[in-house]
């Protein structure tokens, strides 16, 4: 016969036992709920600070991967903005590149901003959250040489017109074709043209009567390519010749560019470093170029003037 106080303790551990998978399942719903970052990776920079690499769910499906600091969350930076048609091993994949990219200096991302969040990535419909889309006539600033700038709607030799960059001279009105590319050049600024070219190809996305295929692969091509405006860098170039009492030699030997002379005397490179930072035309060159190389941004930044090459990139 079973006593009543071995009968208790009994009774106890059925109702213990019937109440844990209702905690567990409370428990699954509370870390389910505090869940919404996913961790893909963790690495530690070149400064010491532990970083970690996250997926974060953004507008319409769309993944973010993002770069912050491990323990504090803090300096979020966006590394890619994947579709929501992307399969979910992207991410991996994207944060496995970075990390080695990273390693090798050549990671490259920008601060987390507000719109990404509320945002489609670019491959939807062109970053169609960004701004109010303008229509074709819409300008930017003129360039040093006073000619201006313009989207334009042009012949094509299929039955509708083409969205295109367009350059008229100061005095003639003649226009002429441009790729994106060039009119960013002659401006030696990004903005407003990818912001204009962005805003354009989603006004028109889904208008049969304009082409904007030249246009969208002007821009693909400028958002991956990896020279970029050296304007920036030459500015921080002189600054630091004018202010802190370094010369251009010294600067260029400090990246590995060094010459001697007869004697044996070293020197640095100062046409190498004047020509990166298009102060000096390149060999054949009529003038000097506005494009460098990130790797070589990088490398002047970082062992010529000691600064993170993210100050001086546009």
């Amino acid at each position: 016969m079973t006593s009543i106080a071995s009968a208790a303790p009994t009774a106890q551990r059925r109702s213990a036992r019937r109440e844990r998978p209702r905690h567990r399942r409370a428990c699954v719903r509370r870390e389910r709920a505090g869940s919404a970052d996913r961790l893909l990776g963790r690495y530690v920079d070149r400064d010491g600070s532990p970083r970690e690499v996250i997926a974060r769910g953004g507008a319409a499906g769309s993944v973010l991967v993002i770069d912050r600091q491990r323990v504090t969350h803090d300096d979020p930076r966006l590394v890619a903005h994947l579709a929501a048609d992307e399969p979910p091993e992207n991410a991996e994949l994207v944060c496995r590149c970075y990390i080695r990219d990273v390693a090798a200096d050549r990671g490259r991302c920008r601060p987390v901003a507000a719109e990404d969040m509320s945002g489609a990535p670019l491959g939807d419909r062109w970053e169609a959250g960004l701004g109010t889309p303008v229509a074709a006539g819409a300008t930017v600033p003129p360039d040093r040489r006073g000619r201006s700038y313009m989207l334009e709607l042009l012949p094509s030799r299929m039955s509708i017109p083409e969205l295109r960059w367009c350059r008229r001279e100061p005095a003639a009105g003649a226009r002429e074709p441009v790729s994106m590319r060039e009119a960013i050049a002659a401006l030696e600024s990004y903005e407003p043209v990818r912001t204009l070219t962005v805003q354009a190809l989603a006004r028109h996305d889904q208008d049969a009567g304009v082409s904007t295929a030249v246009l969208g692969a002007e821009l693909a091509r400028v958002q991956a390519s990896p020279i970029v405006l050296n304007r920036a860098l030459r500015e921080a170039v002189l600054r630091a010749v004018e202010t802190e009492r370094l010369s251009m030699s010294e600067i260029a030997i400090r990246c590995g560019r060094v010459k001697r002379d007869r004697r044996g005397n070293e020197a640095g490179e100062t046409s190498w470093l004047a020509r990166r930072v298009g102060l000096l035309p390149e060999g054949g060159a009529s003038a000097p170029t506005p494009w460098i190389h990130t790797d070589v941004l990088a490398l002047i930044a970082r062992r010529g003037l000691a600064i993170s090459p993210r100050e001086i990139e546009l």
